[in-house]
């Protein structure tokens, strides 16, 4: 009965490789499928070039920045992310505590961070600068402008679905509501806070593009406006791919610490 149980785990699990290896595959494909299609279409005079650059052109220009201080610029875009990115979880999560410690202020409050939530942040740019001066503190602020709202509504949502048949057992055990929280709320809710996480690191680096989009001496923000400005677009292309990269290496990092963290869960 074992063996043939064993068995069958391990065609589970070679299916289930293999899935995923025709996953990856598919998608390495169509990676290759379309710089392929891009380039041919760029030297068939197809599309315009000039317009649209093409693969080779990209891979030229990347070299060119290698030289003229493209990390330089992508260590300010990744810092910028991080700090924002940090700051607006450890915001978020602490208001979303608070609101749902105080049941009155989580209604009072709610319906103003939806419209928040739906307001344009770039047009908050121009006031964003005034009040918080030029440079990295409004590039971190238009991030935070982005994200912390929507992490602070994700966490509340998470909280206030907490079951709430554990809740009235606690309590009815004599647990106090710091101990509803820390022992029941808050770790029934460490899958959402890892899939806010994943949401997060992106819309921090948006803001952080959207705030080099307005005023920046560098970073890939700053690269991106400074190539349409004097008719650069290999430049803008090039820096677009670069910050696709990074975006996907941060998000990457996200899903390791998830993984790390539901190791140790399993674990414990």
């Amino acid at each position: 009965m074992d063996r043939t149980i064993s068995a069958e785990r391990r065609e589970y699990l070679r299916r289930k490789r293999n899935h995923k290896l025709l996953v990856r595959g598919t998608q390495l494909f169509l990676v290759v499928f379309l710089i392929g299609m891009w380039e041919l279409l760029a030297n068939l005079e197809i599309i315009d070039s000039f317009i649209t650059s093409k693969p080779s052109k990209v891979w030229e220009t990347f070299l060119k920045m290698l030289s003229e201080g493209l990390w330089y610029h992508m260590g300010v875009t990744c810092l910028e992310t991080i700090i924002g990115f940090l700051l607006g979880t450890i915001m978020g999560v602490t208001i979303a505590s608070l609101l749902w410690w105080s049941k009155f202020f989580s209604e009072v409050l709610s319906p103003f961070f939806v419209v928040l939530n739906s307001l344009p942040k770039v047009a908050l740019g121009p006031i964003i600068i005034i009040w918080v001066g030029a440079g990295m503190p409004a590039i971190i602020t238009m991030a935070l402008a982005i994200s912390l709202v929507v992490t602070i509504l994700d966490m509340l949502s998470g909280f206030l679905k907490t079951d709430q048949n554990k809740i009235k057992m606690a309590e009815t055990f004599g647990a106090n509501k710091w101990q509803v929280f820390t022992k029941i709320v808050f770790p029934s809710n460490i899958s959402t806070l890892l899939n806010v996480l994943k949401v997060s690191i992106g819309l921090s680096m948006v803001g952080v593009i959207t705030g080099e989009f307005l005023v920046s001496k560098g970073g890939l923000g700053y690269l991106i406006v400074y190539g349409g400005q004097v008719f650069k677009l290999d430049l803008v292309m090039t820096s677009v791919i670069i910050l696709g990269f990074v975006a996907t290496l941060l998000y990457v990092a996200v899903c390791l610490l998830q993984k790390v963290i539901s190791v140790k869960g399993r674990w414990q």
